[in-house]
């Protein structure tokens, strides 16, 4: 196994990571980074960060949910992640009247801990496959392979698939697919909620502190793994018994000072650091701009509907929290690859490529195939993102879209009876979960807003035939809002997908005449069929394009310079990593210097009683003010510490990490990053590069003091 990794650390490479930059696979710490990670603090062996034979780090970190990580800090499968990882459980598991999301919940004992539909993954082992994944495509074009790879990895992956034991391969593609690594995981399917604050604790700053420190977010739930009684993984039972992990983190509740070392185990979920100057002038001109203005858009109408109504609010908010995530990040991540002169400094690496690749026929045309590449597709940008984020970012929309398979089933005459009935019994069941999640009018605003959007917006000649010729005959000049909002209650009021009686009678004798009539389903065919028809192929020769130039570029780097090979880690793709760092204060610009810490003080400084972003619960500033910290007093401020931030190198994936001290003990939970430092996917900045963390000490006081959890307390090993 060791040699297997060192030749995969010796072959690949793009450019030498940067103090503190990294998301290191976990197998090659001890060949890459371990001599440097014990330089700046680490007391752990190699063994202890990562083994296949004995219990080590890596087996305290979970997989939570489809995209975040926790870890296991009990030996009684005990839980930590983020709130916001928690947030669609915590939300499911509410009601008006049992409201977990608003006033918190925390169970006392086992029994009262509540079922939920989500699962986590164990790490079991990793598996070099590249010989078998290059020996199976051998010889075939770049169009070939890629048609063939998904079947190759299915080949691979059904080898140690046991769905008995909970075992499920996945093989990543690394380094542009010059390497492929298989991760196999082990799947625990009875989780349930122990414990989270009330949502003004866990999004304590709201959209406004969102990717900013200061910061004093509680960004934290607790959950529990279940197992059967052998151990194997299992659906909800409740003979089902708490699962005896192969190692757990230790709390630390000792503190820590500005320095000291600080790591991060996780499961970042995706970056760029090898892209383009070409792609980052699509992202920075059109793809996020248009993905900032439409989201922009959705949430104000959102927002708007929340405020007037807990029951909207509480049905709303896991989707709203997730477009508002992102909506500030790529609005932040533009401003930041601008301010930086990215693009630039691309280029100028890319000169120096095409002068080595002169008269080497493998490298020499890369850049000219990128250029002519971006110039096929840039023109159609804008309307692909206006299509993902507005047209399918209605509710009403999205769910329209999804019955366009139904749609294909019913115009073919061929179809088996019992094949539509099946499609008929999904598309109802579709039904029933988007009306219980929809907003009638949120929604309708969003609609009308996304249709006079996209006809100002995108280009003309790439407007569905005949949609808006026909809404201006209807319904008006298309010059007046007043047009698209009342094309928009025409198709509220008219729709069958929003009327029971309506989709009863279609359900019951479903045609494709009776689909494509209906305004809702019409409206959305009309540009899903538009892109389809003329611009996914597009798309598709664009992206395998350029991940065929991407592989090249990357062997053509390697053979550039071989001495950064040593030093290289691939773009996080949601496979387990590890980023080493310090705690550590920063300078964000001239005369602003940000400590590494912030405490109750800035919490009651926040606090704005009855205010949507910075209300707390009545008894917490009861206890803050009287200073009730109990153990969890940081001794150095002589106050309770809320968050703090390091220089770890994480991403989306990451949040509910474990930010882990020099001994393998837990120091707190990853949750954020810094605005200063937004354009961490495409580049990491060693200055200013910060991860926010929720301190353990408040995620305890919460649960005791606050929450009269101390069952939960008694469950952790603490380390004072």
């Amino acid at each position: 196994m060791k040699k297997i990794f060192l030749a995969i650390a010796l072959s690949i490479s793009l450019f030498k990571a940067s103090a503190d930059e990294g998301m290191w696979l976990p197998m090659l710490l001890g060949e890459q980074v371990y001599a440097d990670m014990v330089k700046r603090g680490l007391k752990l062996t190699k063994e202890q960060l990562y083994s296949i034979n004995k219990s080590s780090l890596k087996d305290a970190i979970i997989i939570f949910g489809g995209g975040c990580t926790g870890e296991i800090v009990s030996d009684q499968g005990l839980i930590f992640t983020n709130h916001h990882c928690g947030y669609g459980a915590i939300a499911a598991a509410s009601s008006v009247q049992n409201n977990y999301l608003r006033d918190g919940f925390y169970a006392y004992n086992k029994d009262q801990e509540i079922k939920s539909q989500l699962t986590v993954q164990f790490l079991d082992k990793i598996t070099d496959v590249t010989k078998e994944v290059e020996d199976a495509v051998k010889g075939l074009s770049w169009e070939e392979r890629t048609k063939k790879l998904p079947d190759v990895i299915k080949a691979i992956t059904d080898k140690v698939a046991d769905k008995e034991n909970g075992l499920e391969g996945r093989v990543y593609s690394m380094f542009k697919g010059n390497q492929y690594i298989m991760y196999v995981y082990k799947r625990f399917r009875d989780i349930r909620l122990v414990g989270t604050p009330p949502e003004s604790i866990g999004k304590f700053g709201g959209d406004t502190d969102n990717w900013e420190w200061p910061r004093h977010t509680g960004d934290f739930s607790v959950f529990r793994v279940y197992a059967a009684k052998d151990g194997k993984p299992a659906d909800y039972s409740t003979d089902n018994v708490p699962l005896k992990p192969k190692h757990f983190l230790p709390v630390n509740i000792k503190g820590f000072k500005d320095g000291d070392y600080a790591m991060i185990y996780g499961y970042p979920g995706g970056t760029n650091r090898y892209e383009t100057s070409y792609g980052i002038k699509l992202k920075n001109e059109i793809e996020n701009p248009s993905l900032v203005s439409l989201r922009d858009m959705r949430l104000k109408y959102m927002y708007a509907e929340m405020i007037k109504d807990p029951a909207v609010k509480l049905k709303l908010s896991s989707n709203y929290a997730g477009i508002a995530n992102y909506w500030k990040f790529f609005d932040g991540e533009t401003k930041q690859l601008i301010k930086f002169k990215t693009q630039q400094q691309k280029q100028e690496y890319e000169a120096k490529f095409t002068a080595w690749a002169k008269g080497k026929p493998e490298y020499e045309n890369i850049f000219a195939d990128y250029a002519k590449n971006y110039a096929a597709w840039t023109p159609y940008s804008k309307m692909r993102q206006y299509n993902i984020e507005g047209v399918v970012g209605s509710p009403l929309g999205a769910y329209a879209a999804s019955l366009k398979s139904l749609e294909d089933k019913l115009l073919k005459p061929s179809t088996p009876s019992a094949e539509i009935r099946k499609a008929i019994e999904a598309a109802t069941a579709g039904r029933k979960a988007f009306k219980e999640g929809e907003d009638l009018p949120s929604d309708e605003k969003i609609m009308a807003a996304v249709a006079m959007m996209y006809y100002n917006e995108v280009d003309k000649n790439q407007h569905p035939v005949g949609f808006f010729e026909s809404m201006k005959g209807t319904f008006g000049n298309l010059k007046e809002e007043a047009t698209f909002k009342a094309w928009a209650k025409d198709v509220f009021a008219k729709t069958m997908l929003l009327d029971d009686t309506k989709w009863a009678a279609f359900a019951a004798d479903p045609t494709a005449v009776a689909l494509q009539s209906d305004p809702a389903f019409a409206f959305a065919n009309a540009f899903i069929s538009n892109y389809n028809s003329k611009y996914a192929p597009l798309y598709t020769a664009f992206t395998n394009k350029n991940n065929e130039l991407g592989r090249a570029y990357m062997k053509g780097i390697m053979e550039m310079n071989p001495a950064a090979v040593k030093k290289m880690y691939p773009d996080a793709n949601f496979s387990m990593r590890v980023s080493y760092g310090n705690v550590k204060s920063y300078r964000p610009r001239d005369a602003v210097f940000y400590d590494y810490v912030t405490t109750s003080k800035g919490i009651l400084e926040k606090y704005k009683a009855g205010d949507y972003e910075f209300d707390l619960p009545a008894k917490q500033v009861e206890l803050l003010k009287k200073r009730d910290f109990g153990q969890y007093i940081d001794k150095r401020t002589n106050d309770l510490v809320i968050g703090f931030i390091t220089t770890n190198d994480i991403t989306g994936g990451n949040s509910g990490s474990p930010v882990i001290d020099a001994n393998g003990n837990l120091l707190g939970l990853a949750f954020d990053g810094n605005y200063e430092a937004l354009s961490h996917k495409i580049a990491f900045d060693k200055d200013l590069n910060r991860t926010i963390c929720v301190d353990v000490r408040y995620v305890l006081w919460c649960i005791d003091k606050l929450g009269g959890a101390s069952n939960i307390i008694k469950e952790l090993k603490l380390v004072r």
